[in-house]
């Protein structure tokens, strides 16, 4: 799932000559070493303590970000499905509360309580300082890139909370960054080409808006093949990857419901 901009890759260096490294660069050395050893909760804990010293981010740093919660979200997403799953066809056979199901709803419940609050965690730290900071001195890019951010977290708590008020919190933070991505990032951008991506799933998925959604995904779409001659080559693998993911999730979409839980985002 996602694109190159969310994968940051890091080789060790073995024979470089010395450089000084202020203290955010030493951090974020760390982070990356984690990520290499596939520790990310040690890489989260490394680019959130990044974020709160020096909130405007660059473009690597972003994406480390990224990538930390990204891992750590997605096992504990992937879990709840699987543990969603055995619940109910638990329940069909021994119903509400025979056999394994209170066990099963109690294990349930520990894992929504753990993307509880890795969502909230990632969420304070993109309200209180990442999202302020892009307001106040940030690129498009950035903006983009936040409040995207934001709607998939809450996006993600919508999956498994039935709260008006976390649906709506998605929804704003997508709107906004529609609005910068379709004022000033072209319709190849990667970070639009996700963001379509990540809204469009939403409203199919959270708020079952399925037309909507579909418009949205073949509108991105369509934008982007009209200029993809114009994509320099830096981003033409992330930008055709999204844009391939788009077109599978308008498949699925308008051809066969049974396999909605097979959307992809990024």
């Amino acid at each position: 799932r996602g694109f190159a901009l969310n994968a940051a890759r890091f080789t060790v260096p073995t024979h470089q000559p010395a450089v000084v490294m202020n203290d955010i660069d030493k951090i974020v050395y760390q982070a990356k070493l984690a990520e290499q050893a596939e520790r990310y909760d040690e890489m989260m804990n490394f680019m959130k303590e990044v974020a709160t010293q020096q909130p405007n981010l660059t473009l690597e740093q972003r994406n480390l970000l990224s990538v930390a919660y990204k891992n750590i979200v997605g096992a504990r997403r992937a879990s709840f499905r699987i543990v969603s799953s055995i619940l109910s066809k638990e329940r069909e056979k021994d119903g509400e509360s025979g056999g394994h199901v209170p066990k099963i709803t109690a294990y349930k419940a520990k894992i929504e309580g753990e993307l509880e609050n890795i969502c909230h965690d990632i969420l304070k730290l993109l309200e209180d300082k990442l999202i302020k900071e892009a307001d106040a001195q940030g690129t498009a890019e950035a903006r983009v890139f936040y409040n995207k951010m934001k709607g998939d977290y809450y996006r993600y708590l919508a999956e498994f909370q039935d709260d008006q008020a976390v649906k709506t919190a998605s929804q704003e933070a997508y709107t906004a960054a529609k609005g910068v991505a379709d004022g000033e990032l072209a319709p190849t951008h990667p970070i639009r080409l996700g963001l379509a991506l990540n809204y469009s799933v939403f409203m199919f998925e959270v708020m079952g808006l399925e037309s909507q959604a579909c418009e949205l995904a073949k509108n991105a779409f369509d934008e982007a093949i009209a200029e993809l001659d114009s994509l320099d080559e830096e981003s033409y693998k992330d930008s055709t990857l999204i844009m391939q993911l788009l077109r599978d999730n308008l498949t699925l979409w308008t051809s066969d419901q049974d396999n909605a839980n097979d959307v992809q985002d990024a």
